[in-house]
């Protein structure tokens, strides 16, 4: 009886593991309000950033491998920053990752004018 008890632990566990590695994604994006202060200046890439917005927070990227398959014009960076074009690149986004705590951090929002103007690597 002990043996069949144990199978049953080792078989919920088994499941839960499955279950959560589905409920994993994105758990914090950090700061979405710079991203809609930006749309609201520049209405034509609002519909572009919520739509990485959301795509972002539903994904589990757990290396910049992950957001290349996603998002295969995306130009990585050196301390876990990703350039990611936005309105067939009118738009630069860089955003900081921690993959591990799955949080992203907005760190740029700007044309490309202006991101040809600041440090990529140091935002």
């Amino acid at each position: 009886m002990l043996q069949v008890q144990f199978k049953k632990i080792i078989s919920i566990r088994e499941h839960f593991s499955v279950f959560a590695e589905q409920l994993s994604y994105m758990k914090r994006l950090v700061a979405k309000k710079t991203l809609v202060e930006f749309w609201k200046k520049h209405g034509d890439s609002e519909q572009y950033l919520k739509t990485w917005y959301e795509t972002a927070k539903k994904s589990n990227w757990k290396s910049p491998n992950d957001i290349k398959r996603t998002f295969i014009h995306a130009s990585v960076l050196k301390n876990n920053r990703v350039v990611f074009t936005i309105k067939g690149n009118s738009y630069r986004l860089i955003v900081k990752f921690n993959y591990e705590r799955q949080w992203a951090f907005i760190r740029f929002i700007g044309t490309h004018a202006a991101y040809d103007n600041s440090n990529a690597q140091e935002i």
